[in-house]
């Protein structure tokens, strides 16, 4: 690092506005296909409901998040030109097309991407109250001042990148420290393979390797959290005592992060999460001799400095203050009693407070919607819908989706867990019994091919891996047991 300019970070930035660009390609894909069936016009919770509440009541306003919506009305068409725009400036982003230009090129993209996506997450309600929906924005947001090839990365915006790390990932730390005794005791990940909301294709042998091999997963998981984080910001010493030493560290403490969302990655599907925190984890990179040498001022200007233009050096530097300003509040729930876990302190969700799995779920236990043509839902023949992403059929293989994030198949999970049925889920079974073809596409399976059947009803499940034993005997990747009733049968008909 050299003063204003992080010179030895040329190859983070771009991974930072690539790997950030390509993760707003797939939220805006995420989007566009799923959003009108949940949300839209038609959607199992309407945004236009939503955004009239806003209109019409005075909590409403003070309550809604920044959204594009608020002023130009809501239409299913509208959302989907959103994600068409938003998928483009991506796209072009990760190519690298506007970090050719000035640096205002690739700043106004990615806040064109913030916004757009801001004012989706706004009106998304329980379908996108993600941790990740807040990373995402706040990633692309400080993207926007990484500036452009032709200069070095600003200091201050490598290092806000090492702050929103560290929030993210000693947040994560100090949850759990906090939350269940599993995770003080060790055994944690004895259940957590298994009962994850999406289990991935290796998810059943992660969760069959050895006691011992758990028990360090979790001393491995609390090392990564709560020390590696504070290793990121050594390359900082190098400004007071150069040498390779402190970069080094940076680095190392990077490779760790990676190293364990890879193995996240592997093992399970939390959409876009681990795959953004080895994206920012590479801000600790820094490898000199890369990137384009920093343009040297011209005799007698004093418009360069260390070679950025004064204003972009004004802009970031303002970016920086307001962040020390912002940062208080996530900075005291970190070592708060009552820690929050993914909020956001401000309106614009910048300089959030993160973290994930503060508790570990002992059994899983899922839901099973079945429908039948049979007019006696007593004396009945009942078919089960299958879901892209959640188990069902015992014998399927969990399928990677991640970074791809299934919505409705990740609601299903939360469903169980709640007190009582939520809204969204009776209007989707209404739209199974209609035969919804916009509701029937966000499934794998549908038992009467488009027909309506005359009466559905939601079964509960306890499901649990097959051991090595059982499955040579039976080829099964889960067994289920300990069948209750959630709700139904119920009609539309009389």
């Amino acid at each position: 690092m050299d003063g204003f300019a992080a010179v030895d970070f040329e190859f983070a930035r771009q991974v930072l506005q690539r790997g950030i660009a390509a993760l707003f390609v797939v939220a805006f894909v995420s989007t566009l296909n799923q959003f009108r069936p949940l949300l839209g016009e038609r959607g199992l919770l309407p945004a236009p409901a939503l955004l009239d509440w806003a209109r019409t009541s005075s909590r409403g306003r003070r309550l809604l998040r920044p959204t594009l919506f608020r002023f130009v009305r809501y239409t299913d068409r509208r959302l989907v030109a959103l994600c068409a725009a938003g998928i483009g400036v991506a796209a072009a982003l990760v190519a690298g097309i506007p970090q050719l230009g000035p640096p205002w090129l690739p700043m106004a993209c990615f806040l064109l991407l913030w916004l757009g996506y801001m004012s989706v997450t706004s009106i998304g309600q329980t379908f996108y109250g993600f941790g990740w929906e807040m990373l995402l924005l706040e990633a692309g947001f400080l993207a926007a001042f990484l500036g452009s090839d032709d200069q070095p990365p600003p200091t201050i915006i490598i290092v806000l990148f090492w702050w929103l790390v560290f929030r993210l990932e000693f947040g994560a730390g100090m949850i759990k420290i906090r939350g269940g005794r599993e995770w003080r005791d060790l055994t944690a990940l004895m259940y957590h393979h298994e009962t994850q909301p999406m289990p991935g294709p290796l998810s059943r042998q992660a969760h069959l390797l050895p006691r011992w091999f758990h028990r360090g997963e979790v001393l491995g998981n609390h090392f990564a959290q709560l020390v590696v984080p504070w290793l990121l910001f050594a390359p900082v010493l190098g400004l007071i005592a150069p040498g390779p030493v402190p970069a080094v560290v940076g680095a190392a403490a990077a490779a760790v992060v990676i190293a364990t969302q890879a193995w996240l990655v592997v093992t399970g599907n939390f959409a876009w999460l681990n795959w953004m925190t080895i994206v920012l984890a590479f801000s600790a990179v820094g490898i000199p001799g890369i990137g384009a040498e920093p343009r040297p001022a011209a005799a007698g200007s004093g418009w360069i400095v260390d070679g950025m233009p004064l204003v972009w050096v004004v802009v970031t530097s303002a970016v920086g203050a307001l962040y020390l300003v912002l940062s208080w509040w996530p900075l005291k729930n970190l070592f708060a009693h009552r820690q929050l876990m993914n909020a956001s302190f401000n309106r614009w969700q910048l300089a959030n407070a993160y973290g994930a799995f503060g508790t570990v779920t002992k059994e899983r236990i899922e839901i099973v919607v079945e429908g039948t043509m049979d007019d006696d839902p007593d004396a009945a023949t009942w078919h089960e819908y299958g879901f892209k992403g959640k188990p069902g059929d015992v014998r399927r293989v969990p399928r990677q989706f991640a970074p791809y994030h299934l919505r409705l198949d990740w609601l299903m999970w939360f469903l169980p867990l709640g007190r009582s049925l939520e809204d969204w889920f009776t209007a989707f079974l209404v739209r199974l019994l209609e035969a919804d073809a916009p509701t029937l596409r966000l499934l794998a399976h549908d038992p009467f091919a488009g027909a309506r059947p005359r009466w559905v009803r939601a079964v509960s499940y306890r499901y649990r891996f097959t051991d090595r034993a059982e499955f040579r005997r039976t080829r099964a990747r889960w067994t289920r047991d300990r069948r209750r009733p959630v709700l139904g049968p119920v009609s539309l008909r009389r």
